[in-house]
């Protein structure tokens, strides 16, 4: 409760200590004069009343009555007795712009006869503005023809449209029908717009031709309901004489095109601030109000930060006591010391909340009653890392639970690393983690089960007459291994190196397509690194020698395992067995065999007899050929994933056809092989050869090592 109270009064200090963050405001009116007009602000140069704006050009009548409230009123044809005024909508300062809420003239009609005629006539010749190119767009409002005309004597069309009559009285939308716009080439001082009104849509309804706001749109308009005014954009240039004497402005040199010449314009920005001057909402056209912005702007950053320093530091001091109090909380709930444990170790490896909450979170008693209180008759197989047992959850999900041996740091750090590690990944070919559970004193993850074993049981437990293992499945299931291990490598945002590829730790599924699992030992590694320097750690007869020799773990460390499991896959026979003897094949080693057989031309020798089969002989030579690349004993002469599964995919497609891609037979991807290796795969016979062996334990020095 102290606690409660302490975090109560340091909140309380932070209140008194740390003022309104609101957003600091800064004249845009010369001193003494109104900024507002109703809800419209009026920034200088324009001004309301007398001294008030640039001249009286710019200057607004700020006028009204109760029913309406005041709103601002531009003059133009300052001094003169017919002055005419138009309602003011909003100045821009950043865009110089000033937009005029604009009386419409339409044209009427009664008996759906045809009109033409000249419907409005503009001249700002007399003022400083000009209707704006890129703000405004000509429209047109019933059905026929809409001209927009320069006043030079000549009458040359400017621009136009024409809209297609339709009997609806409704326009949702300016798209051709009742209804077209089209843009506007020049700034226009003076203009006119003409009309050819023809059968408009309904009768007594009338059309208009008008320039309007590009952001201005037309919606549910009824033709029976009159438009009385449209807002359209003027801009207002100023020449260079009228702002170099304002101090802290930086003149900003554009130019308005008009129809055969142009205009020189200067915008007015603060020196030290750039265009951060809008974003203060400063008016860079009042004399001084640069130089006071930018002092404000300073002191509040140094206040800024000293209320951050003492905000951090209070803030600090919340957290350490909320960690606190929290911790308490913790160490009362879970009260049973192992458990405790466990999450410290979490809280260690720094899991990321969300890793956890991507998976879905079971209960102990829910997986204890899943697998009969992890019954050994329901054990499915033990590893290094634990044991995986069938389950059955309350729905009556068929599940894996794999459950670690023991708790020691080494364990605990490979079951989560999977945990982390299985959350990112989602691949049709690898293992599918559905959740895990933290309750219990050892860590549990939960997978979807794969009813058909390991691929290491199907190549060595031969029962031909059960279930008849194919060339067909054995290229299927190496595609989708490397299908698997090409998206680890490169089609994730954090790429994974599997670090421990072999059959077993290949699952096959109730139509057998392969699932790759176990990812204990798995790293990701950064998209700029090349490698991992770890202890070595691995499945002998799979182990990258380079890997072996330098601790470094690649890509390529992978792709070499892959190719211990196409061979394999090509001869049924074990990386490494105790039953093989050294009369019978020159040592225990199956990748030194099977080098030895490429080399000396006799693959048949070591091929598995089934595959012996002419109509698949040149399949199994690119097969093999792929599987000699990847067990390179250099890992940059060997091919990534990505090439693997492409050359498998082509191979699967080709069904014998005896192209190889060139680029994989290179100097640069395969060691230097006998002719006959490297040739056509039309020209490889099944007898072996008199070319000169290679010793495979030069290239592979620790396997002599293991014989």
């Amino acid at each position: 409760m102290a606690d409660i109270r302490l975090i109560y009064a340091l909140f309380l200090f932070l209140y008194l200590i740390v003022p309104s963050s609101g957003a600091e405001t800064f004249p845009i009116a010369k001193p003494g004069c109104k900024d507002t007009c109703g809800s419209v602000k009026i920034p200088y140069p324009f001004g309301i009343g007398p001294d008030c704006a640039l001249n009286e050009a710019y200057s607004i009548r700020c006028s009204g009555d109760s029913i309406n409230g005041l709103r601002p009123y531009l003059g133009l044809q300052p001094g003169q007795s017919a002055q005419r005024i138009v309602e003011v909508l909003e100045v821009s300062l950043r865009d110089q712009t000033i937009t005029i809420n604009y009386p419409l003239s339409p044209i009427c009609s009664v008996n759906r006869t045809t009109l033409d005629a000249s419907v409005f006539e503009s001249s700002l010749a007399q003022t400083p503005f000009f209707v704006s190119r890129e703000h405004n767009k000509l429209m047109f409002l019933g059905c026929g023809n809409a001209l927009l005309h320069l006043i030079d004597g000549s009458q040359q069309i400017l621009s136009g449209c024409t809209s297609m009559c339709n009997s609806t009285s409704t326009i949702n939308g300016c798209y051709g029908i009742n209804c077209c716009q089209a843009s506007i080439p020049y700034y226009l001082s003076q203009y006119s717009l003409q009309l050819t009104a023809s059968e408009n849509f309904t009768s007594s309804t009338c059309a208009y031709a008008f320039l309007v706001d590009q952001n201005w749109e037309l919606e549910n308009y009824t033709s029976k309901v009159r438009l009385i005014n449209a807002p359209v954009v003027w801009s207002w240039p100023l020449n260079h004489s009228q702002i170099q004497t304002i101090s802290g402005c930086s003149a900003q040199n554009s130019s308005l095109q008009l129809k055969s010449s142009s205009i020189a314009t200067y915008q007015c920005e603060c020196s030290a601030l750039g265009d951060d001057t809008w974003f203060y909402q400063i008016n860079p056209y009042l004399d001084g109000a640069c130089k006071h912005a930018n002092d404000e702007i300073r002191r509040k950053r140094n206040r800024t930060a000293i209320i951050t320093g003492s905000t951090v530091g209070a803030g600090m001091l919340i957290l350490l006591i909320t960690t606190l109090c929290l911790y308490k909380v913790v160490k009362k709930i879970h009260e049973n010391k192992r458990k405790e444990k466990f999450f410290r170790k979490m809280l260690k490896q720094q899991l990321p909340a969300e890793d956890i909450e991507n998976a879905k979170l079971y209960t102990a008693k829910e997986l204890s009653n899943a697998t009969d209180n992890f019954n050994e008759n329901r054990i499915l197989g033990q590893g290094g890392q634990g044991t995986v047992y069938k389950g059955m959850l309350n729905d009556g999900k068929i599940v894996a639970i794999k459950r670690a041996k023991n708790v020691n740091d080494m364990r605990f750090e490979e079951f989560v690393n999977e945990l982390v590690l299985l959350s990112q990944v989602n691949h049709r070919n690898v293992v599918k983690l559905l959740g895990c559970c933290l309750q219990t004193e050892v860590p549990l993850l939960v997978y979807e089960f794969i009813p058909n074993g390991t691929l290491h049981s199907l190549i060595h437990n031969q029962n031909e007459v059960e279930f008849p293992f194919t060339w067909n499945l054995r290229l299927r299931i190496a595609t989708e291994i490397a299908g698997a291990l090409a998206y680890l490598h490169s089609q994730i945002s954090v790429p994974i190196l599997h670090r421990d590829v072999k059959s077993s730790n290949v699952l096959l599924d109730e139509k057998y397509i392969a699932k790759v699992s176990d990812f204990g030992t798995s790293r990701s590694i950064e998209v700029d690194k090349t490698h991992l320097t770890t202890g070595v750690k691995g499945t002998f007869g799979y182990l990258d020698p380079e890997y072996f020799q330098t601790s470094q773990y690649t890509e390529k460390s992978d792709v070499y395992s892959f190719g211990v499991v196409l061979v394999e896959l090509l001869t049924r026979q074990k990386p490494i067995s105790s039953a093989q003897t050294a009369e019978a094949h020159d040592g225990v080693s199956l990748v030194d065999r099977f080098i030895k057989s490429m080399n000396q031309n006799s693959l048949q020798m070591i091929l598995d007899p089934q595959i012996l089969d002419e109509r698949n002989e040149n399949e199994v030579v690119l097969v093999a050929k792929l599987a000699r690349r990847c067990l390179n004993s250099t890992g940059k002469t060997r091919p990534t994933m990505k090439e693997i599964l492409t050359e498998l995919e082509s191979t699967k497609l080709s069904k014998g056809d005896s192209t190889v891609d060139a680029d994989c037979q290179g100097p640069s991807s395969i060691e230097k092989l006998p002719a006959g290796i490297l040739g056509d795969p039309d020209t490889y016979t099944w007898t072996s050869g008199s070319d000169p062996v290679e010793s495979s334990s030069d290239a592979y020095p620790f396997l002599s090592n293991l014989v």
